[in-house]
């Protein structure tokens, strides 16, 4: 008789499972609370320390590992030495191995767990079992994942076991399940024990959908997330419209770093990665038109994100344009109902109540990874003002807007700002007098009486002049350059207030 052993902490489907295994024909090997289950359904089943004649020990810390379980489990079958030490030693082959792990993961994720909590819950045996039925697929059929249930059962009504190439396609997906499940606990120790860049980085993340395509119709791509997070796309539902690209998930993901920049209403236009209008309002309706003026046309084909709900008032507006997305933390149901009538406008509701910062950034380049600290600080501890005049106060929260906003637009970057919202953007330039005067082109008028804010420090005054030469009355800079007195020169010829905020944003 085939044997199953049987071992799991996710119960799903297990009874219906070993169920259909035993009217197989085959024998059920199972171990505490899943022997207890499957006993309770009235299943015939043998607990694992009645079949090794080994109790239990060390409060459950030991009860697989033993050589009748991994000896059955790991023989080969074409292997005459092995079958006559089987013999031997009175082992019997095991043919399926159904396990699942203890769920370390949700037990590090709730609050307060402990460092003890979590080494409990580092399972042993499980993995083992795993690893060894995946080793010897030729031979034995290994079950990780619920939703593979019914097509072993399948497979096994039709040809006696599942195919080969089915028993490797599960096997491949242990060794992948048994490495995420390692790199969870490798990640969790070293952060426990402060370790900020270990000598091997262990990472895992788990799909969430595969793409239409990459940047381009040539290139395939695929969406893994690791964490569900606020302002995430990986916590984000979709509640209509097309499913979502590689350069919408990108695009997105940049409006919501900017939209987290704020407390108050902010509405967030942007393109290609870059905003093209940013704005408050007193409420979202305001928002979003003074975000929509700054710049009409570049919006067209663009992302609308908000951390306000959506209504039916805007939701009128939002529909006399073409957009891509639109990301809220909610939306009425009257501006569902009108938004809907835009059959491919993606809609995407995103949790923004906690503002958690994840503690890296990754970016990939050609056979390597680069790692940094998130950059979720806008100012240094402390401003300096090295002009002679200083900012009036709504100047200051003019400058501490545009800084917010400068910080994600792709470095050399300008921003100016007038009322609450963003006159004027020049992103990603080779110089910073070309980003300016993109950013003042775009601003036309709105930049007399506006302010600048820069990701990096002047190199010389130009940029100044630039600026002096629109009437913008106030600038925002790190400072640090070591011609920084030329800027302020500059700016005291021109009576332009000037802050040193002492932290740069580049943005590659």
């Amino acid at each position: 008789m085939k044997k199953a052993l049987v071992s799991v902490s996710d119960k799903t489907n297990i009874v219906e499972f070993v169920s259909e295994l035993i009217q197989l024909g085959y024998e059920i090997i199972s171990t505490g609370g899943t022997y207890r289950v499957l006993k309770e359904a009235n299943l015939k089943v043998t607990n694992i320390s009645d079949y090794t004649k080994s109790p239990e020990i060390l409060n459950g810390r030991v009860k697989t590992l033993h050589p009748k379980i991994h000896g059955g489990i790991l023989a080969r079958r074409d292997d005459k030495l092995h079958q006559e030490q089987l013999q031997k030693e009175m082992i019997d082959t095991i043919d399926l191995v159904c396990v699942n792990l203890y769920p370390f993961k949700k037990t590090i994720e709730k609050e307060n767990c402990s460092l003890d909590d979590a080494i409990e819950n580092i399972d042993i045996g499980g993995p083992t079992m795993l690893r060894a039925a995946a080793k010897n697929y030729d031979y034995v059929t290994v079950v990780i994942d619920t939703d593979d249930y019914q097509m072993v059962i399948d497979e096994i009504k039709k040809d006696g076991q599942p195919t080969k190439k089915t028993r490797l396609k599960l096997a491949a997906k242990v060794f992948r399940h048994t490495a995420s499940y390692d790199a969870f606990i490798a990640n969790y120790l070293t952060k426990e024990e402060g370790c900020e860049f270990p000598e091997q980085l262990t990472m895992t993340y788990d799909l969430k959908q595969t793409l239409r395509y990459g940047e381009n119709p040539h290139q395939k791509a695929a969406f893994y997330v690791s964490k569900e997070t606020p302002y995430s796309l990986a916590s984000a539902t979709q509640l209509h419209g097309k499913e979502l690209s590689y350069n919408n998930i990108q695009d997105a993901n940049a409006a919501l770093q900017i939209v987290k920049e704020f407390d108050e209403v902010v509405v967030v236009a942007l393109k290609h990665m870059n905003p093209c209008g940013v704005a408050t309002g007193s409420d979202i309706y305001q928002a979003f038109k003074k975000a929509y003026e700054v710049d009409p046309i570049s919006i067209f084909g663009g992302i609308v994100a908000t951390n306000t709900e959506v209504n039916e008032k805007v939701a009128k507006e939002l529909t006399s344009i073409f957009l891509e997305i639109i990301i809220a933390p909610s939306f009425t149901e009257d501006a569902l109902k009108i938004l809907k009538q835009k059959k491919n406008l993606r809609l995407l509701k995103v949790e923004m109540k906690n503002k958690d910062s994840l503690d890296k950034q990754m970016v990939s380049v050609n056979s390597g990874l680069l790692i940094q600290d998130t950059d979720d600080q806008v100012f240094s501890d402390s401003l300096s003002f090295p002009t002679k005049r200083k900012p009036t106060d709504d100047e200051m929260k003019q400058l501490s807007f545009a800084y917010k906003v400068v910080k994600h637009v792709k470095s050399n970057a300008i921003v100016l700002v007038k009322d609450n919202s963003t006159v004027g953007v020049g992103a990603g330039q080779m110089n910073r007098v070309g980003a300016a005067k993109i950013a003042i082109e775009q601003a036309k008028e709105k930049a007399n009486g506006a302010v600048m804010a820069s990701d990096a420090f002047f190199p010389m005054s130009d940029t100044v002049e630039t600026a002096a030469l629109s009437n913008v009355r106030a600038i925002i800079q790190p400072g640090g350059s070591i011609r920084d007195q030329e800027s302020i020169d500059m700016c005291d010829k021109y009576d332009i207030a000037m802050v040193f905020t002492h932290m740069r944003h580049f943005k590659h």
